[in-house]
This record gives structure tokens, C-alpha cells and sequence, in this order.
């Protein structure tokens, strides 16, 4: 499969319900899926969380536990057992979908017990400046898998294993400390956030102990045999050394025996820094293209106040389009998570119309966008809050089936005016169908576009505009779109 051609769906978002039913519905969905036009799925970390049931599969607890041992209170994880796991890959597999399995490689939560190290106290906001010399702690990085009883892996995980904590037993008060453990050092080649942003959570991988790498690629090859998956969605890579995933992604390539798709979460509205993970990486991974992300967060916020003749300045689609995946909305940015950054409902049409109706890159589409979502929880402020997200399925199905059909040719592009921006397609000869796209951020819209083809008519397949455009005979035509909206016109044949 061409990822550049592809569109992924993410399959999941924070709040998908702790039933364990996920696996199923992947399952159940996945022709339906690759009927409407996606072509791989992201689904959600597969393990064991140290949250048992409720675990998102972001705090890991053991990478071997698809949800086959009781560990943590439970045998299935947050989205079913293993069984069901492999059941939904290989519906997916049937119906020629990709699979991208979500991986946390950073750190460890939830131990088993607790050991006695020392280790030097750092401030959280300052990696750079210890507190004071190396005191005793009682830190929680005992792992030793009771319940799986070294089945797949008799791997165990010690205090050495790890180089930095953030809780003292003795000490449970202080919420302000990160602990280097004596002998490390914080990992280089990461963010430099903090001075140096190798520590995010939990126990942190040390990456420079060959038994951790060691295990790290163990794990991986036993992953790519159980499961069959077809690459990755990696998470935090800017909490891990870049020089790791060249020698870790080769020997999963070398293992599967062919190349595996990878795209990594590096959280930075910088390009600069994006850019330049691409080249430490050798280029091997793909980066969500967060700058875009936060375009949209921020079009859809200051409405027409927004000049969209700038919407992709400063994104890595505008510069790397081969090493981005473009996305509208994530698990992330979702209302009232940490890294809140909401795209406003309104504008969700127009910003899926950008990176679903153009050539460059790989666009991913979120489950609460396309199934919509319901949910509560707390807020930053500590209040409670009822969030309704609106399904956009409808509109999202004409997008993917006209990416398919009416994205290929000539790309002509009007970026001519700071309310209203458009763009064509000519089609090609194994994809005739020409298409014209515009959107306002604004009033009502109108452009002159060329779509290369004379006296053809055209409709909006959103059914945002009634009635019907036909180009003159030097094969431009008058097209209009509705204030605040996007409409989408195809040949009416």
C-alpha cells in the first residue's frame, strides 16, 4: 500500500468506553471501513496498562499481556482479550487494510514492588541543575509479571534498568522532583524542553543499557510473529534518544522481511525541531504534522480574523510532505486532556477538506470526529464537564470517496485571498473525474478556478451548495461556497 496515497483511521480516542468491546467493533467495522476509502487502521496499545481494565494503554505495565493474564485486576485490557486482538487484525487484514499498532517505548508503571536506590534530585521544569546530592530513595521499578509467570519472556525489570523515577515512597509529598538514579544520565539526542525532556513519566527507559535494548527488540520480533502487524504509531519520541529508532526499526524490517510503515508522536508546533528529528531518524519515521494541527486549532478560533492563504506555512506537509501525517484532531488534543488543543466543530469540515482533498501526505482520520463522542470528566480548573462531539461521518465519507476518485491530475491551487481558498484537480487518464474545492472562513465565497475540463458541469457532493457550475470552454467555471463552510464539486457524470 502507498501510504501517500492511503488514509489511516485512528481507531480510538480517549474516552472509547472501557467495555472491552473495541476488538470487536474493529472487527465487525473493518469491511465496511475499506469500503468508505480508509486504507489502514491505528489502533490503540494492545498491552496490559498498570490501570488493568480502565488503562488507555499508555501507562505500560507489561508490553506481553495483550489481554491474556490476569494482571492488574483483570485478564482483557481496556479494548478485549488477546484472542479478540488477533481476531480484529486479521478482519482487518482480510479486507486489505493496513494495521498500525500503537507502541510505548519511553517507560513503566504500575511495579510490582518497590526498591531502595540511590539517585540525585533534579527540579521537574530543570534537568540541567541538581537539587542537592544523591539521597536513598524507595522507588517503584520492580517488574516481575506474577501473573504471566515468564511465559513469552523471563525478562524481569530493575532500578538499573531505568535511569530517572519521579516518586519517593519516602517521600510522597514532593511532586516537584525527578530522581537520576546514581550512575545514569538523562539520555541525549531527546527534547530539549527542561534542558533535557528524556524524562516524561513513570520509570523511564534507560536506552543506553544494552539489556534494555536487547529486550526492547526481543519484545518487538515477538510482537511482529504474534500479531502480523503491518508498522507502528510510536508514542513520546521526543522523551527517547533518536539514535535508537534506526537500529530498532532495521531489525524489525529485517525480522518482518519487509518494510513496516512507522509514524512517531514528536508533540511540537516547532518544524524546525520536527525537521530535525526526521534527519536524526535517517528519515526511517513519519511525524504528525502538529504545526498543522495547530493551524487549524487556531483558524478555527479566530474565524475570519484567520488569513487562510497561510494555513500550511510553517507545516511539515508544506515542506516534507513524504514524512508527514496530517490530522485534524487526536486522543491529545481532545477536549479536556493535557494537551488540549481543540479544533472548533464548525471548522472540522474545511480542515478535513485540506488534508483529505489534497495529494500531499497521510492523512489521519480521528474516531471522535467520524463516529462523534460523549463523555465527562474534569477539566484543568478541576470542574466537571459534559463534552458532545459531533459525528462528521457523512461529509467524511464524500471526502474519502472523492480522494479516491478525483484527487489525481494536475493540482491547481488558489490561495489567493485571505477569506477564501480553493483548489482543483484535472483528473488523469486512469481517473477522469476533475474536481474544484473551496472554503471560507468568512462570508460566502467565489473563485475562478480552471479544472482543465470545458463545458462540464459540476455539483457540491457536500450538499453545502444547490444547483450546478459549468465551466466555459477554456475550462474554468465560477465556483461558490457558503460564509464558514467548504464545498466539494464534482463532474456530475
Amino acid at each position: 500500500m502507498d501510504e501517500q496515497r492511503g488514509v489511516m483511521l485512528q481507531c480510538f480516542h480517549w474516552y472509547s468506553p472501557s467495555d472491552g468491546r473495541l476488538w470487536h467493533t474493529v472487527a465487525r467495522d473493518a469491511g465496511a471501513l475499506a469500503d468508505a476509502g480508509f486504507t489502514a487502521l491505528w489502533l490503540p496499545p494492545a498491552y496490559k496498562g498498570a490501570g488493568g481494565g480502565y488503562d488507555t494503554g499508555y501507562g505500560v505495565y507489561d508490553m506481553y499481556d495483550l489481554g491474556e493474564f490476569d494482571q492488574k485486576g483483570t485478564v482483557g485490557t481496556k479494548y478485549g482479550t488477546k484472542g479478540e486482538y488477533l481476531a480484529a487484525i486479521d478482519a482487518a487484514h482480510r479486507a486489505n487494510l493496513s494495521v498500525y499498532a500503537d507502541i510505548v517505548l519511553n517507560h513503566r508503571m504500575g511495579a510490582d514492588t518497590s526498591e531502595i536506590a540511590l539517585a540525585t534530585p533534579f527540579p521537574r521544569n530543570d534537568r540541567t541543575r541538581a537539587k542537592g546530592p544523591a539521597v536513598e530513595i524507595e522507588a517503584f521499578t520492580r517488574y516481575v509479571f506474577p501473573g504471566r509467570r515468564g511465559k513469552y519472556s523471563t525478562f524481569t525489570w530493575n532500578w538499573w534498568h531505568f535511569d530517572a523515577v519521579d516518586h519517593d515512597k519516602r517521600n510522597p509529598d514532593d511532586h516537584d522532583t525527578v530522581y537520576l538514579f546514581e550512575g545514569k544520565d538523562f539520555d541525549n539526542e531527546v527534547s530539549g524542553e527542561y534542558g533535557n525532556y528524556d524524562y516524561l513519566m513513570g520509570c523511564d527507559l534507560d536506552f543506553g543499557s544494552p539489556e534494555v535494548r536487547d529486550e526492547l527488540t526481543r519484545w518487538g520480533r515477538w510482537h511482529l510473529d504474534t500479531t502480523g502487524v503491518d508498522g507502528f504509531r510510536i508514542d513520546a519520541v521526543k522523551h527517547i534518544p533518536a539514535w535508537f529508532f534506526p537500529q530498532w526499526l532495521k531489525a524489525m524490517c529485517d525480522h518482518a522481511r519487509k518494510d513496516l510503515f512507522s509514524v512517531a508522536e514528536f508533540w511540537d508546533p516547532d518544524l524546525d525541531n520536527l525537521r530535525r528529528y526526521i534527519d536524526m531518524t535517517a528519515g526511517l519515521l513519519s511525524l504528525f504534522d502538529v504545526p498543522l494541527h495547530f493551524a487549524f486549532h487556531t483558524a478555527s478560533i479566530a474565524r475570519a480574523d484567520y488569513d487562510l492563504r497561510t494555513i500550511f506555512d510553517g507545516s511539515l506537509v508544506q515542506v516534507d510532505p513524504h514524512h508527514a501525517v496530517t490530522f485534524v484532531a487526536n486522543h491529545d488534543s481532545q477536549p479536556l486532556q493535557a494537551l488540549e488543543s481543540v479544533v472548533e466543530p464548525w471548522f472540522k469540515p474545511l480542515a478535513y477538506a485540506l488534508v483529505l482533498l489534497r495529494r500531499e501526505g497521510y492523512p489521519c482520520v480521528f474516531a471522535a470526529d467520524y463516529e462523534g463522542a460523549s463523555y465527562r470528566d474534569r477539566g484543568n480548573d478541576g470542574q466537571q464537564y459534559d463534552i458532545e462531539m459531533p459525528s462528521f461521518k457523512p461529509l467524511l465519507d464524500k471526502l474519502l470517496e472523492e480522494r479516491k476518485t478525483s484527487t489525481f491530475g494536475q493540482q491547481r491551487d488558489y490561495f489567493d485571498h485571505p477569506n477564501t481558498i480553493g483548489w482543483t484537480f484535472s483528473g488523469d487518464a486512469s481517473h477522469p473525474g476533475s474536481m474544484a474545492v473551496l472554503l471560507s472562513n468568512g462570508n460566502e465565497g467565489t473563485k475562478r478556478m480552471e479544472t482543465g475540463k470545458r463545458d462540464t458541469t459540476y455539483v457540491d457532493c457536500t450538499g453545502n451548495r444547490i444547483g450546478s457550475i459549468t465551466t466555459d470552454a477554456q475550462g474554468f467555471g465560477e465556483f461558490h461556497c457558503n460564509g464558514a463552510s467548504v464545498s466539494v464539486w464534482i463532474e456530475t457524470n
